[in-house]
């Protein structure tokens, strides 16, 4: 069932009887994408929330010198937006694309608002939510500000087991800031070790 993956997921910061996890779902709309569809595009304005139940997304925005920048990759149990632009109501400077045929449940941040006025519970899930986004983006910050390329690799496999083998070289690279030439040198370094 579509929505098991949804409480797996909260299960692990609060506790919803049946009733409450119905209630709690019953606001997310399913949608399909396919391969290479954008979901939000920089400049519009995000209006959702996105729990990935199936396939792959990428959360990126262009660089002042036009090249891709991939800040996270969404993989089943991951959500997905750009919450500058839902919280604060600007265009969006992110934009999300699938990169595989996917399945998402999507809240809007009305219906969003009204689950926390209507259920205190799902307002502690947010916050415990938003609180390990926090502790995530400032790992990544000081990743890419601290840490070689070999290290950032490291840790890309560690977060992401087996996603490589889901993605291109170019978004793998794009991911940890460096060409795909140099992520080449870096593969070939490891398996030299091996």
């Amino acid at each position: 069932m579509m929505s098991d993956l949804l409480y797996k997921n909260i299960s692990r910061y609060i506790d919803l009887s049946d009733e409450e996890f119905r209630k709690f779902a019953e606001p997310f709309r399913f949608r399909t994408y396919k391969k290479k569809e954008l979901v939000l595009q920089t400049g519009e304005y995000c209006l959702f929330e996105g729990f990935v139940l199936n396939g792959c997304f990428k959360v990126f925005y262009l660089n002042e010198n036009g090249a891709e920048q991939t800040l996270y990759f969404a993989v089943e149990g991951w959500w997905i937006t750009d919450i500058d632009s839902l919280i604060n109501h600007v265009p969006s400077t992110l934009s999300i694309e699938a990169l595989e045929d996917s399945e998402v449940l999507m809240i809007s941040k009305e219906d969003k608002a009204y689950l926390y006025d209507t259920m205190p519970k799902v307002e502690k899930l947010f916050r415990i939510m938003n609180q390990q986004s926090s502790v995530a983006l400032q790992r990544r910050i000081l990743s890419l500000i601290g840490k070689t390329a070999d290290k950032r690799y490291s840790e890309f496999l560690e977060k992401y087991p087996g996603l490589e083998q889901r993605l291109t070289q170019q978004q793998v690279a794009s991911y940890l800031g460096i060409t795909h030439e140099f992520l080449s040198k870096i593969r070939k370094k490891i398996v030299r070790k091996k």
